[in-house]
C-alpha cells in the first residue's frame, strides 16, 4: 500500500483567452463563481482530500491569485472594526487552508511542461495534478476516489468521463481495458490528444484530475512537443502507460468546465441554487425569468 499523498500541483499559467476581455487584467482562475474564485474551489477540494501542500504554477499577471491566498491585514482590520466577524473568519480561513507555494512556468510550452517545473518541489513522491478550469462538486469525491485507487495499486491514476463523440475532440481520448472486480476503474492503454471525432479510440475523455508517481517527471523530460507544438501531458501519460500501469478512474457527474462560457454559467446557476442563503430567492428569480420570456 502506498503512503498518503500530501502534495498537489495546480497549473495556472494560462492566459484565459476564451474569457477575454474579462481576463485582460485578471487571471482566469480568479473569475468568481457566485462569490468565490474558481481556483478556491480547487484548493478546497484538495484540502478535503487530505492534501496540505499545494504548488501553483503561475505566469505573468497572476499576482492577484497569490494575494488571494495571502493574509490581508488591512482588510482584516477593517472587517474587525466594522464588526463583520463572519466575513473576517472567511478571509482568514482562505489564508490558513493549506501551505501554498508558487513557481513561474516562464515559457508557455504546454500542460506537460507546466507539470514538469514542479519537479523540485514535489521531489521523489507521488502527487496530484488539478486543473483550475475543472470544478468538482464536493459530493462527487473524484479526487478522494483517485487517491484511494493509488493507495491500493501504487500506480498513476487519471480521471476519465464518457462524453459525446462530437465533444471528444476537446479532450484526450483514452483506450481503456477492463479491470477485474472494479466497476469504476479501467486500465489506460493509450491516450490520443484532441482527436478528430471519427478517429478517437473511444469517447472516454481525460478530465482535469491526475495522480502521478514521480516517474512522470522522467517521462516528461524526454517527451517531444506534440499537438500545437507543446509538450502534451497526454503524450507523457501514453508513454508512462507503456512502462507501468496507469488507471482511469471513471466518474459520471459533478464536474463543471469553468473554462467554457456556457458551463461556467451553468456552474454559477447550479452552485448558487445549492446555497442555503441564496438558493430559494435565486430560484424565484429564475422562475420569473422563464415565465417572462416564455421559455417553457
Amino acid at each position: 500500500m502506498s503512503r498518503r499523498i500530501r502534495k498537489a500541483v495546480i497549473p495556472a499559467a494560462g492566459k484565459g483567452t476564451r474569457f477575454l476581455p474579462a481576463t485582460k487584467s485578471q487571471p482566469k482562475e480568479m473569475l468568481p463563481i457566485v462569490d468565490k474564485p474558481a481556483i478556491q474551489f480547487v484548493v478546497e477540494e484538495a484540502v478535503r482530500a487530505g492534501i496540505d501542500d499545494i504548488l501553483v504554477i503561475t505566469g505573468q499577471g497572476k499576482k492577484t491569485l497569490e494575494d488571494h491566498f495571502d493574509r490581508s491585514f488591512d482588510l482584516e482590520a477593517t472587517l474587525e472594526a466594522s464588526g463583520k466577524f463572519d466575513l473576517l473568519k472567511q478571509v482568514r480561513e482562505i489564508a490558513d487552508m493549506a501551505s501554498i507555494h508558487y513557481v513561474r512556468q516562464g515559457e508557455a510550452r504546454g500542460l506537460g511542461h507546466a507539470v514538469s517545473v514542479a519537479r523540485q518541489h514535489v521531489g521523489n513522491e507521488a502527487f496530484a495534478v488539478m486543473l483550475g478550469d475543472d470544478i468538482m462538486i464536493e459530493t462527487a469525491r473524484v479526487l478522494e476516489g483517485m487517491l484511494e485507487v493509488h493507495e491500493r495499486y501504487g500506480a498513476s491514476v487519471v480521471a476519465v468521463k464518457q462524453v459525446t463523440r462530437r465533444e471528444i475532440s476537446a479532450y484526450g481520448s483514452a483506450t481503456p481495458e477492463a479491470v477485474d472486480g472494479e466497476d469504476n476503474l479501467v486500465r489506460i492503454r493509450d491516450v490520443v490528444e484532441k482527436p478528430e471525432p471519427d478517429e478517437a479510440p473511444s469517447t472516454l475523455a481525460v478530465i482535469g484530475r491526475y495522480v502521478f508517481t514521480p516517474d512522470i517527471f522522467d517521462v516528461l523530460d524526454r517527451t517531444e512537443p506534440g499537438a500545437g507544438g507543446e509538450i502534451q501531458l497526454t503524450d507523457a501519460i501514453k508513454t508512462l502507460a507503456d512502462d507501468q500501469p496507469v488507471y482511469g478512474y471513471v466518474f459520471e457527474h459533478g464536474r463543471y468546465d469553468a473554462g467554457d462560457k456556457l458551463d461556467y454559467l451553468r456552474a454559477t446557476v447550479e452552485l448558487a441554487l445549492d446555497r442555503h442563503d441564496l438558493g430559494p430567492a435565486f430560484q424565484e428569480i429564475l422562475v420569473d425569468i422563464v415565465k417572462r420570456r416564455n421559455l417553457l
